[in-house]
């Protein structure tokens, strides 16, 4: 394992893989050096009840817009085709399509959480916060990894 993701301080990363020409490894510091976005979320939680927070981070279609999505230019709306899988330390996963995040397109305003209420993620890791969602189910605590894929190429 990397030095930089797992260092004394217990920092937590996450893994952007798939169909990309720049995969990395990122970090809570990492995503903190990003343009910032802020989101008041409310969400219902199956075993909490009623959930409202504040995060900041940056947003989802930045981060993997840098890591270079291998959308094929000569293929008109390509990247229409790829799908992104999110996974947390808990088991949890999330699937979302590049449309939904594209501002061409669907513009959800998805972040990479790096702070909640003020307090960074440094040791739990980046959240995936889907703040358009009423449910919460698509929030994703301690992302491992994040895989960008547009491999498939049969509709059959």
């Amino acid at each position: 394992m990397s030095q930089s993701l797992y260092a004394a301080d217990t920092t937590a990363g996450l893994a952007l893989a798939g169909d990309l020409t720049r995969p990395a490894r990122l970090t809570v510091p990492d995503l903190l050096a990003w343009p910032q976005h802020e989101a008041e979320v409310s969400f219902e939680c199956a075993t909490s009840g009623i959930q409202h927070h504040r995060f900041t981070g940056p947003l989802l279609h930045d981060v993997l817009s840098a890591a270079g999505p291998v959308f094929d230019p000569a293929r008109r709306k390509d990247r229409l085709r790829f799908l992104i899988a999110v996974s947390g330390a808990d088991g949890h996963h999330a699937l979302l399509s590049w449309a939904e995040i594209d501002p061409d397109f669907g513009r959800a305003p998805v972040l990479l959480a790096a702070t909640v209420d003020g307090t960074p993620l440094d040791r739990a890791g980046a959240q995936l916060v889907l703040p358009q969602d009423r449910c919460g189910a698509r929030h994703i605590s301690g992302i491992t990894s994040i895989r960008v894929d547009g491999g498939y190429t049969s509709w059959a």
